[in-house]
């Protein structure tokens, strides 16, 4: 079996869906917490495949949170020696930093369900299977896209939602991992965020019932369709 270490930065913001998967397709997991447990660059750097998860801190905020760059020089040594790296949401802000893109406030914060448009490089990578599929976003900031990278979605209010680079790094905005039962923590976890925006809480929680189930499967997909690419 391979390792892939999951960088997490709050608890209930996990690798959801895709923990059932990546047994599955050869891979043992195991979990950092970030500011809680040590950052081993070597290790970090090293291991067989990288996921950085999301949080509801800045990606820019490394003067408050010192793990950040830690997290981004191992995001940069990976990508410079071609290793597979996945970000979700605060890790592909990471990414699209250690890349060189700026990262910024969004016009104004996108929580909830909605499909995310696929570009044409889009449609022939692993996302093809999302392709219409709601998606749930939940960010505040976003990117610029990366002068390297290859941009692959964007949605109505988002025009940079997911991109990658080469077959190595994949960097999504949206959370394709969210299960429906592990969604109520997040609910509960996010609760003054939503009430901010005046999000709809009982209606979220109906369209992640709805929807995550379809989103599941998917991400199984495109999990299994990213790192098939990364043996051949």
């Amino acid at each position: 079996m391979r390792e892939a270490i999951a960088i997490r930065h709050v608890a209930f913001e996990d690798l959801g869906s895709l923990a059932q998967y990546l047994p599955a397709l050869g891979y043992d997991i195991r979990y950092i917490d970030a500011g809680r447990e040590p950052l081993s660059l070597e290790h970090l750097t090293n291991t067989d495949l990288l996921i950085v998860l999301g949080g509801p801190i800045s990606a820019n905020d490394e003067a408050l949170y010192p793990f950040l760059a830690e997290e981004r020089q191992a995001i940069e040594q990976r990508i410079e020696q071609k290793k597979p790296t996945l970000g979700l949401c605060l890790g592909a802000q990471l990414i699209a930093r250690a890349l060189g893109a700026r990262v910024y406030p969004a016009a104004a914060p996108e929580i909830g369900w909605a499909p995310v448009e696929l570009t044409a490089a889009g449609r022939n990578s692993c996302l093809r299977h999302l392709d219409g599929l709601p998606v749930i976003h939940w960010h505040g900031e976003t990117f610029e896209l990366p002068p390297t990278a290859v941009h692959l979605a964007r949605s109505a209010s988002c025009e940079h939602q997911a991109f990658q680079l080469e077959q190595h790094t994949l960097a999504l905005q949206f959370h394709p991992e969210v299960d429906a039962a592990e969604l109520e923590s997040w609910y509960i976890g996010h609760t003054l965020e939503l009430t901010q925006a005046g999000i709809d809480i009982n209606l979220l929680r109906q369209q992640g019932r709805e929807r995550a189930p379809a989103l599941a499967a998917a991400a199984h997909d495109c999990l299994s369709d990213w790192l098939r690419q990364q043996t051949n």
